[in-house]
């Protein structure tokens, strides 16, 4: 029974390795494993409560026409020019933007079953309002995690 536990650790740590292996080269800040669980916990509540905007198209029409957030970028995308250009628009909007390890991990936090380049976790959605006690978990959750963000992106410059 205990072998058992065994092979699946080390089959975890093997698709943990292979991640970290098809990282891309530009993937930083990169999001360590805490920050990232407790950023793909923002986005599966963000989801959950309209407050989302999935895929490269929609991040950057929302980035262009003005709307804050927090911008989470996949780090295993191939080919890496498809999403090359959201960070520039994402530093000139003021936008804090982290790469987390796995599209697939990004899509099953967004509810989405399609893997997903990039997701933007508005702080408010985008139709309607949402009641004031959940809209108070998501700021604190949200400020919380662009404090981590914006800690780990200073010291990288």
């Amino acid at each position: 029974m205990g072998s058992d536990s065994e092979a699946e650790k080390s089959q975890q740590k093997e698709k943990e390795r292979k991640k970290m292996l098809a990282l891309a080269p530009i993937a930083k800040p990169l999001a360590g494993k805490k920050l990232s669980k407790k950023t793909l916990k923002l986005v599966r509540k963000a989801s959950e409560h309209k407050c989302l905007k999935r895929g490269v198209k929609e991040v950057v029409k929302s980035i262009r026409r003005g709307h804050k957030g927090l911008c989470v970028i996949a780090g295993n995308i191939s080919p890496i020019d498809v999403i090359t250009h959201v960070p520039i628009l994402c530093e000139e909007a003021e936008i804090p933007y982290v790469y987390v390890a796995s599209k697939e991990d990004l899509a099953t936090a967004g509810a989405t079953k399609r893997p997903t380049c990039c997701v933007l976790v508005l702080t408010k959605p985008a139709k309607g309002e949402l009641p004031p006690g959940e809209q108070e978990k998501i700021k604190a959750d949200y400020s919380q995690i662009v404090s981590d963000v914006s800690e780990l992106t200073s010291s990288l410059f």
